[in-house]
């Protein structure tokens, strides 16, 4: 007998349907064909182990299992369900007329319980768009998937539930989020607030600057500064998400399976992956691509700390995905492309022995050491960061203060009216939604100088040596500026402080 059952592949973020076709005829053998992996082939051990325990067995016949599309490589273990059911009901030995209206995905132990899988969103997601009544899957992706709307979700814990749904008709339990609510009452203030942060108000102005125009910002300064305890502080006073960035994070976030009872998410990610990172888990990729830390941190914030510790080789893969905001990974017989959208965050000391700039400190390291350390960070990658500014020591008198900085919820609330007006300036535009997604063209008609403005940035540009990107990036921040002080044209002040936040291409640094 035949039976068709239905699973789904996750390619990049996006889900394929499957049609899994089960044949049970005479003779004995069990035959798996249609590209799976090694986890697909196991499957039967625990498949086998699972029916015996809940009374039912796989039949002594000959089973041919095609997986379809059948030139499609199929991973991972979340078929065990899918096969499972196909193998009972082509036996005989369970009776469905609803199957086909039906993703069945889930990963079985021995004891015929479901572990969690991959990829729960991007499936449903794609179950809705096919027309597909319900989607049954292990209980702990239940919440993540219910975010879809007209789609029936329905979580289980064990395969004889399953059994029993479709062979005698028990009901199983849907799975209901209100994904709007759920949104919205988690929306909730991060840990981190810049109320802790004592001094250092020039850095919260940076900080304040990057956030309102979604810059890439490098912090540079001695050992103890702040760097990284400012750089936490960032997502707590960018705008919240909409309910379009939390559903494209939460599907990435879906693909790697970090997600599981959480549902929707609503918080912006943070990611700091650590400086022995390799240049595959930075972008994504390998034999079986996943997003990497730069897709994980889609619409968020990706921290590197200790910037010139990392690897040259995976700095410089980086370059490509700041620029276009997605990274496409090409192999043979596929191409995948996963967004990546982030504000990039970097801190660094500003010489090996960490002291350099400090007037109080001795100092350790030679000229050519000096440059051996910050020639580990390309020109064109410092080009693609909008904003440098160095970060110096909290005297003591600031940090013994009582007195509490300005907190995150009151910076929030001038980002977001700046980020506003952003969203106006670009909504007939597709893919530009804040200033540092501006390209040259968009440049040049939202950020017109006047004569005094020009000839104070030509001064900057031929006395710093810049190049034609940093003379792009400082327009960019010069409008963020204009932006803060709800001003409709950039003047000589936005492009001062603008040329300010250039550290790095100033004298004595890399010169």
């Amino acid at each position: 007998m035949l039976t068709k059952v239905y699973g789904s592949a996750v390619f990049g973020v996006e889900a394929t349907t499957i049609t899994v076709e089960v044949n049970v005829d005479r003779g004995v053998g069990y035959h798996l064909v249609g590209l799976p992996d090694n986890a697909i082939k196991e499957s039967n051990y625990r498949i086998a182990a699972a029916l015996l325990n809940n009374g039912y067995k796989i039949p002594g016949k000959k089973i041919t299992i095609n997986m379809a599309p059948a030139d499609l490589r199929k991973e991972g273990s979340a078929y065990d369900l899918t096969l499972a059911v196909g193998i009972l009901t082509a036996s005989g030995q369970i009776q469905s007329e609803n199957l086909e209206k039906y993703i069945i995905m889930g990963e079985l132990s021995l004891d015929g319980s479901l572990q969690p899988i991959k990829g729960a969103l991007p499936i449903a997601i794609k179950a809705r768009e096919e027309g597909f009544t319900g989607f049954i899957l292990p209980m702990e992706n239940a919440k993540e998937a219910a975010i879809v709307s007209d789609l029936r979700v329905f979580g289980v814990d064990n395969i004889k539930t399953v059994i029993d749904f479709f062979d005698t008709g028990k009901p199983l339990e849907q799975v209901i989020v209100d994904t709007r609510e759920e949104f919205y009452k988690n929306l909730d203030f991060p840990e981190f607030d810049f109320s802790d942060v004592k001094g250092q108000e020039s850095i919260k102005r940076c900080m304040e600057i990057a956030a309102a125009g979604g810059h890439n910002i490098i912090l540079i300064g001695p050992p103890g500064a702040g760097k990284t305890m400012l750089a936490k502080r960032l997502p707590s006073i960018l705008p919240p998400m909409t309910l379009h960035e939390a559903l494209e994070t939460t599907k990435i976030h879906s693909v790697v399976g970090k997600i599981k009872n959480m549902g929707l998410m609503s918080q912006r990610p943070f990611r700091s992956p650590h400086h022995t990172i390799s240049d595959v888990a930075l972008v994504g990729g390998g034999a079986y691509p996943q997003p990497g830390e730069i897709s994980l941190s889609h619409n968020g914030v990706l921290f590197l700390d200790e910037l010139p510790e990392f690897k040259r080789g995976v700095l410089e893969v980086m370059r490509q995905p700041l620029e276009d905001r997605e990274v496409t990974i090409s192999r043979a017989k596929f191409t995948v492309t996963y967004p990546s959208s982030f504000m990039l965050v970097a801190s660094m000391n500003p010489s090996p022995g960490g002291y350099f700039n400090d007037p109080d400190a001795p100092v350790t390291s030679s000229p050519a050491e000096m440059q051996r350390y910050l020639g580990k960070i390309s020109g064109p990658l410092l080009d693609r960061i909008d904003i440098h500014i160095e970060v110096t020591p909290v005297p003591f008198e600031k940090l013994s203060e009582d007195r509490k900085g300005e907190g995150s919820v009151e910076i929030r609330k001038r980002v977001t009216a700046a980020r506003e007006i952003q969203t106006r300036r670009f909504e007939e535009l597709d893919n530009v939604h804040y200033n540092a997604q501006m390209n040259t063209k968009q440049i040049r008609e939202f950020c017109r100088l006047d004569e005094a403005s020009k000839e104070l940035l030509k001064k900057a540009m031929e006395r710093l040596n810049l190049s034609a990107r940093a003379y792009d990036r400082i327009l960019k921040v010069a409008r963020t500026i204009a932006d803060l002080e709800n001003k409709s044209n950039v003047n000589g002040n936005h492009i001062g402080e603008a040329i300010q936040y250039r550290s790095l291409d100033r004298e004595g640094w890399l010169g």
